[in-house]
């Protein structure tokens, strides 16, 4: 029987290969994931930007641009996850292992997604460095459409939504934050530091702006909006609405 400790595993190993492809991949190929990943982050500040600069909700949701829509490499925390799954699934409470899993599910959906979408923009053939924001923009929507995926598109939004849940509910668990605390200097000497400060910094993110729901409710109808849009706007539109994203100017869809 197949346990919580074996699909977090599962999903960190689909991780690793879509990785291990992309670092073998040839140039062009590197350029387009790169190019798709600074649209996505872009758009996300622009959407967010208002959350951003809020004192209180701007470290929650630097914390979903970071951990959930960022460009870094998670290799070294996932590496941790995957190396003692077995033991957050003996050892911690069960929210624990749900939160680990919920991160792992939504990296791999992202890494599919994102590859996927990586190599229809590299099928357009090459794109200038100086590329105008309504170029990376019809460029962009261009693969989106391409490549569809429109169950896994709300299944990456509702993962995603459901970590921010999560997490709103586990700092309000009594004495945890201490406990994370009294954990730092044990799991940095067993090598766990990226995983110890991933746990840090969404507690300290959600803890920050207490009761949750005006920022994930806002998430929620915010991403949902985008993604119908993508898939479902005139195309001369979408690639409007997204260029101006990418050139500074703030979503007119959200509320400020």
């Amino acid at each position: 029987m197949s346990t919580a400790a074996d699909t977090l595993r599962a999903h960190l190993a689909q991780v690793e290969h879509l990785r291990d492809t992309a670092r073998t991949a040839p140039a062009p190929l590197a350029q387009a994931l790169a190019g798709v990943r600074s649209v996505q982050v872009r758009r996300f500040h622009a959407t967010y930007a208002d959350f951003l600069d809020s004192p209180r909700h701007g470290q929650a949701a630097q914390f979903f641009l970071t951990e959930l829509y960022g460009s870094h490499d998670y290799r070294e925390r996932d590496a941790q996850f995957a190396r003692i799954a077995g033991a957050i699934e003996r050892l911690f409470p069960a929210k624990v292992m749900t939160l680990a899993l919920q991160l792992a599910e939504v990296h791999a959906l992202t890494e599919s997604l994102d590859w996927q979408l990586a190599l229809a923009w590299a099928d357009q053939g090459p794109l200038p460095a100086t590329a105008a924001p309504q170029q990376l923009a019809a460029r962009y929507l261009a693969g989106w459409r391409q490549v569809g995926r429109t169950t896994d598109r709300d299944r990456q939004l509702r993962a995603v939504m459901a970590l921010g849940w999560h997490l709103a509910e586990v700092v309000r668990i009594p004495g945890l934050r201490m406990a994370l605390r009294l954990m730092r200097r044990p799991a940095q000497a067993a090598g766990l530091a990226a995983l110890q400060t991933v746990l840090e910094n969404g507690f300290d993110a959600f803890t920050s702006m207490g009761e949750p729901h005006s920022f994930l409710d806002e998430v929620q109808r915010r991403e949902s909006d985008w993604i119908a849009h993508f898939f479902s706007a005139p195309l001369p539109e979408a690639v409007q609405r997204l260029g101006a994203a990418l050139q500074g100017t703030a979503d007119p869809h959200a509320p400020v």
